[in-house]
């Protein structure tokens, strides 16, 4: 198996990927959000590798009652755009992977990053 720090590149944070953290606002009972994450993984990774890697990062040094359960993953291949460098040169950059993963309802990762 991979590495879980080398499948997991970093965490995603944009307005939309924050919003989806806080989960639904028109539920008031916080056992029942649902939270999604947005992650920057590695272009090989599948979503078995990926939904391992997130449990075994985030549940590292927890209780059994502590611990995440990942309840699925998407993952979008994101092409890298077209840029000019001069007007001769035209550049392009790396495409990347993104995964949103959904925890089971009433989880929340601690140090996400927001």
């Amino acid at each position: 198996m991979k590495d879980p720090y080398s499948i997991i590149i970093k965490p995603h944070i944009t307005e939309r990927s924050v919003a989806l953290s806080y989960g639904d606002p028109r539920i008031r009972d916080e056992r029942q959000i649902v939270r999604k994450y947005t992650f920057v993984v590695a272009t090989s990774a599948n979503k078995i590798e990926i939904q391992k890697a997130i449990e075994t990062i985030y549940n590292e040094g927890k209780k059994a009652d502590d611990c995440i359960k990942v309840a699925s993953v998407r993952t979008i291949n994101v092409s890298g755009k077209t840029k000019s460098r001069n007007f001769r040169a035209v550049g392009k950059r790396s495409d990347w992977k993104k995964a949103i993963v959904t925890l089971a309802k009433g989880q929340q990762l601690e140090d996400y990053g927001v």
